[in-house]
């Protein structure tokens, strides 16, 4: 093959192939495929132990109102919700309120959690005429959108009564609520946490060890969460997702991927190497022609 051919066909194969030919295949970095986002709420959550009298037994009492999961979007608002055969017999009204709404929804765009309470008023056994908790209003909100940080937010209106006592309740801190010859409540507000991807708030949470010794009930102590909302942004469609190989970028911008290489466009951190190797062949074939060029002036000459 003539020098000056063969120079021609190399550049050209460096230069079209790319990484494939002289370091083999290297993917650009790609975000995943589109999917769905996810939500739930739940007006009331609770997970106690109750130990009755005389060692007779003890029974784990778990339960939840209006716990909604969506991608498919659901909303439930039933006011109460009741315990039977804990307290002698005769059935708690564990929770008891004016509005109690929990709601999930979920698009291509946004996921959210809601919840809200109004009026409500929670019991545990061994207290019939004593709330656990009073509170005038609750609520919490996750928002997870895409393109956007997601957001958890929570708030407590109004009053609050704990066994019985009006109580100020100390943001980002633990309040405390002692009632003698009844038992400790210990209460935290608004908490909340987020991360890239997802938001999750619960407006009350409460630590409970009553000790009522009525009603056949010696002891109960767990945990009882009041207006919880969280969501996980849903995946971008792929008609969202950043100019893949091929694609044209915008003038003077070359995104890097995590690892630190070039992505979107089909380039590396190997780029550079490509670009001597090419630099290397096309000097190379120049020498060639110019070596053939001598060779015939010198068969001239001669």
């Amino acid at each position: 093959m003539p020098a000056r051919r063969a120079a021609a066909v190399l550049t050209a194969t460096v230069l079209t192939a790319g990484p494939a030919v002289l370091l083999g295949a290297v993917p650009a970095h790609a975000a995943g495929g589109s999917g769905e986002g996810k939500a739930g709420a739940a007006v009331l959550r609770a997970g106690l132990n109750v130990e009755l009298l005389n060692g007779a037994a003890k029974l784990p009492l778990n339960v939840s109102l209006n716990e909604v999961n969506a991608p498919k979007s659901a909303e439930e608002k039933t006011l109460s919700v009741t315990l039977d055969g804990v307290e002698g017999g005769k059935p708690v009204n564990v929770l008891a309120a004016d509005v109690a709404t929990a709601r999930a929804t979920v698009d291509k765009q946004k996921a959210e959690g809601y919840s809200n309470l109004v009026k409500a008023r929670v019991h545990v056994p061994g207290l019939p005429l004593l709330s656990l908790i009073e509170v005038e209003q609750v609520t919490s909100k996750a928002t997870c959108e895409v393109g956007k940080k997601p957001v958890a937010e929570s708030n407590v209106l109004g009053s609050v009564t704990v066994l019985g006592k009006k109580t100020t309740l100390t943001a980002g801190g633990t309040t405390k609520v002692e009632v003698p010859g009844v038992g400790l409540v210990q209460l935290d507000l608004s908490q909340k946490a987020t991360t890239d991807r997802t938001a999750a708030a619960t407006a009350l949470e409460l630590n409970v060890s009553v000790d009522p010794l009525k009603a056949g009930v010696a002891k109960v102590d767990g945990r009882v969460k009041l207006a919880e909302a969280n969501c996980e942004t849903p995946a971008p469609a792929e008609d969202e997702q950043p100019p893949q190989s091929g694609e044209p970028e915008e003038p003077g911008t070359q995104p890097q991927g995590e690892d630190g290489n070039l992505a979107e466009t089909g380039g590396s951190s190997a780029t550079p190497y490509i670009a001597g190797g090419a630099a290397a062949l096309i000097a190379a074939g120049g020498g060639a022609m110019l070596l053939a060029r001598k060779r015939r002036a010198a068969r001239s000459e001669g």
